[in-house]
Order: C-alpha cells, then structure tokens, then sequence
C-alpha cells in the first residue's frame, strides 16, 4: 500500500512549448484539484510549430526526460504539435502512462453521433500535420473534415487582445470558409484557444459545438487516472511548480493569466 500511495501522490507532468499548455494546466486543477502538478514550457525553443519533425521529436524527448527525472507519474503532452510528432516515441520510450491532446479533442468531438461535418482551427504546423484530420477520419469513415490555419490566434491571446476589435475581425475571417462549409463541430487544436471561447461563441451560429483541447484532455486525463487507480488521495490541494527554459518578464505574467490560480514562483529548466 505504502508504494501505490506513492505513486499516486507523484505529480502529474507536463509539457508545452511554451505557456500555452496551462490551459491544460488550469482545466486539470478545475478537475482534479488535490493533483499536484510540475509543468515544463520550453519558451527557449519555442515555437515548435515551425520545427522539423524530426527536431519536433529531440525536443520532446528531451522534455519528457526532465519531469521523468523529477518523479512524475504521468505525462500530459499538453502541445499540439508535439503530441502530432512525438506521442508514439514517448509511449515507447517512457514506461508511464503518457497522454496526448489529440486523442482527447477527437474522442470529444465524435462523442456526438450527429457530428458529421467537423472544422478544425490550428497553428500552422499542426494543420500541416494532419494528425487531427488522420485521427478523426481512422474513427469515423464518411466525416468531412475541414482544417484551417488560424495563426494569428497565438500572438493575439499572447498580446491579451481577447477583446480587441481586431481579434473578432481575424477570428471571423478564420471562420467564414468553416461556417460556409456547414460546420457542426469546431475543434480548438491549440491550447491558446481556449481563452478566445467567449468571442468565439458570440460568432459562431448556435448549431454549431465547440471542442476544446484543455478541458478535454482534462476530462481524458481523469478517467485515465480513474482506471489506472492513480488519483491522487491526499485531502489538501495539490501543489503547482512551474519550469520554463527562458525566463522573462514576459512568459510570467503570460502564465499567470494563462491559470484561474497563482501560479507561484516560476523556475528555470535546464535540459539534459
């Protein structure tokens, strides 16, 4: 018993390539709040979305090595790109539950029989990857799928101009092909976009759902842990640490508004 205590009261890891997957982070502690919680943003390399595959899987590698290191029970690939690059080398190589977005966004988004025309916005790369589009069509034959590159999204949520002007005006432009298309469903493949739900809501037609990747991949998470019987057991809330390979000014006050909690002293990660 003493060993499976442990285990369980091990944090959950947590990776991104920047501050972006704290939204994870945020619908997790909603979730599960007595997890305790080491996140690693890997701001010095950031953006992977413009990185070879092939550097895409290094820099995961790399990641995953540093919350293993730290006693981790579980990795959460709280990264698009990276989870579309590298997930099946990390469940190879690390002999602990390992967990993708993806998967999760797609499970959500098929939840629904009715879905059967599904938008997908995304950064670039992950677009360009076709990892949603892969996943969704392997789960159900006949969807139409469509996928649109949305990249100023990223910069607007890192601005915070949420509720500037400008950003409903790129968010609409985004959205035309989608709604012209008949869309049911719209998945937010980027954990930045969860923050633009409000807006997004307001231009969206009403017969339209949205999926999104943090509080899905939250959802995914908890009934993983569920079956694996590793949820944390402790009465007290659980802890956050918080590591990035660049410090600033600038990806601090990004993470805190990233989490509806403190987010504490935020720590420099030198990988191995």
């Amino acid at each position: 018993m003493g060993k499976i205590r442990r285990v369980n009261s091990a944090p959950l890891g947590f990776f991104d390539s920047g501050v972006g997957g704290l939204t994870v982070v945020r619908a997790v502690q909603d979730l599960l709040p007595r997890e305790n919680i080491l996140y690693l943003g890997d701001t010095a390399r950031l953006p992977y979305g413009s990185k070879s595959p092939e550097s895409i899987r290094r820099f995961a590698q790399e990641d995953a090595k540093f919350l293993v290191g730290r006693g981790v029970k579980a990795i959460v690939v709280a990264c698009n790109t990276a989870t579309a690059h590298a997930l099946p080398m990390l469940r190879e190589n690390f002999d602990l539950p390992v967990i993708g977005v993806i998967e999760a966004g797609v499970e959500s988004a098929l939840s629904d029989p009715a879905a059967g025309r599904v938008g997908i916005i995304a950064t670039r790369g992950t677009v360009r990857s076709h990892a949603y589009q892969h996943a969704l069509a392997l789960k159900r034959t006949g969807l139409i799928i469509h996928a649109q590159p949305a990249p100023l999204l990223v910069p607007i949520v890192e601005e915070d101009w949420i509720d500037h002007p400008a950003a409903e005006l790129i968010l609409k432009t985004y959205l035309e092909p989608l709604i012209e298309k008949d869309i049911d469903t719209l998945m937010l493949a980027c954990t930045h976009y969860p923050l633009l739900v409000p807006v997004l809501r307001r231009l969206l037609p009403d017969g339209i759902r949205l999926v999104d990747s943090a509080t899905t991949c939250a959802e995914h998470l908890k009934q993983e842990l569920l079956r694996l019987d590793m949820l944390n057991d402790q009465e007290r809330e659980g802890t956050l640490e918080i590591h990035l390979t660049d410090l600033s000014e600038e990806f601090e006050t990004l993470a805190r508004r990233f989490l509806s909690k403190s987010s504490g002293r935020i720590q420099r990660a030198v990988l191995a």
